[in-house]
């Protein structure tokens, strides 16, 4: 079939948890359909339009500037944002024309099917009815979530204010797409909840087995990579996300002292790119605290870590990087929101706990004991081997794609 495949940026670097779902499950439909990708350019990024014929017949990279989140642009927005009716984050990602172009793009080359890859997108794109809207967090839910967690009044204010336009966005696009994708069940029933959707169909997450195997067991990843800083415990995770900086910060600040009571030389790996300055502080302050940024490949970091941690408190969609440390047979203690979404079965695959205590007492009980460590992480490689390969996803995601909405532009 000829797709055509909406998204607000190109898949490389490949830093997000949305781009790797995207990417792996476009690299199967690729082979199989013909696949034209429409996104918007970044020109700092060249990588990213360069490399698209990989997971597309044609690309079309639409030049648009999208200020970074420490310009004076991007506050310039945040202030627009009291007074928009369009949340933030879907106005930040709206490029004036993009819709004239899609419109003249569907009437040239008539597509079988379109899909809208995220939120941002579906603000341009011209024939909501008769597209598929993929959409990879319940947006009105993280909106939320930040609320409650937010400490200072003035940023509670603001989030509220996101909040109640995300709402009405989200449940008006929503209700308008022709069909929705959610990457989990419990997003699927979130969106009829909040929505009144009925047109909805959730499909799994996957991991790429192969990619993360440890080298010591078979894995042959690890030869083209300098070796890197070993941690106690590893966060994966783009720093630019806020429920991820949300994360550290608790992790660190009211987890971190708690298992520091017990093994006082506990260190710390937060792996993830363009961290903001209050996370780099935490290196400044703790030495046996590690912040990398940007990094080119995130495995070694957790084949060289003991424990992978997951605190989040805020958050939608499913967490990839749980299932990539399943892969990487590294032990994983997170919360009910981190694994939100997720096919586990705690404590045999994973440790869960959502209050500081608990949270350290699973850490110190992975660390204190090697056996433990690999009895869990054998018993959650065996899950994510045996049920979500990207292939797997990719034949769910095809199944929509054949019996979904057509075009009528």
């Amino acid at each position: 079939m000829k797709t055509l495949w909406v998204n607000s940026n190109f898949m490389h670097p490949t830093t997000k948890g949305g781009q790797i779902r995207t990417l792996e499950m476009l690299r199967h439909l690729h082979r199989w359909h013909e696949i034209h990708y429409v996104a918007i350019e970044n020109p700092a990024q060249p990588e990213g339009s360069a490399r698209a014929h990989e997971y597309s017949h044609q690309s079309y990279p639409f030049p648009y500037h999208v200020p970074s989140k420490t310009s004076p642009a991007f506050y310039a927005q945040l202030v627009h944002g009291l007074f928009s009716p369009t949340p933030v984050a879907v106005e930040r990602f709206n490029p004036p024309g993009m819709r004239a172009f899609l419109q003249e793009l569907i009437r040239k080359e008539r597509f079988d099917c379109a899909v809208v890859d995220h939120l941002a997108p579906t603000s341009y794109f011209p024939d909501l009815p008769h597209a598929i809207f993929f959409q990879h967090n319940v947006e009105t839910v993280i909106w939320r979530r930040h609320v409650e967690h937010a400490s200072n009044p003035l940023r509670r204010a603001y989030f509220q204010l996101q909040a109640a336009r995300m709402y009405r966005y989200e449940r008006r696009v929503s209700q308008a797409s022709g069909h929705i994708v959610a990457v989990s069940q419990t997003d699927a029933a979130e969106m009829r909840r909040l929505f009144d959707v009925t047109r909805i169909t959730e499909i799994p997450t996957g991991v790429n087995i192969e990619y993360f195997l440890p080298p010591n067991i078979g894995g042959t990843g690890a030869s083209a990579y300098s070796p890197v800083r070993s941690a106690d415990l590893v966060f994966v995770g783009s720093m630019d996300w806020l429920p991820n900086v949300d994360a550290v910060l608790y992790f660190v600040r009211e987890i971190l002292p708690l298992i520091r009571q017990e093994r006082p030389g506990a260190t710390l790996a937060i792996v993830g790119r363009t961290p903001p300055s209050k996370i780099t502080q935490l290196a400044a302050e703790d030495p046996a605290i590690q912040v990398t940024g940007t990094v080119a490949d995130i495995r070694p970091y957790l084949w060289n870590s003991a424990v992978s941690i997951v605190p989040l408190r805020i958050g939608g969609g499913t967490r990839l990087k749980i299932y990539e440390a399943m892969a990487a047979q590294i032990p994983v203690v997170s919360t009910t929101i981190g694994a939100e979404g997720l096919s586990v079965n705690p404590p045999h695959d994973i440790r869960i706990a959502d209050s500081p205590e608990h949270f350290a007492s699973h850490c110190l009980e992975l660390l204190a004991s090697r056996e433990i460590r690999a009895r869990i992480s054998r018993t959650a490689w065996e899950r994510v081997n045996s049920n979500f390969s990207w292939e797997h996803v990719a034949r769910c995601f095809e199944n929509i794609i054949k019996t979904g909405p057509r075009l009528a532009l």
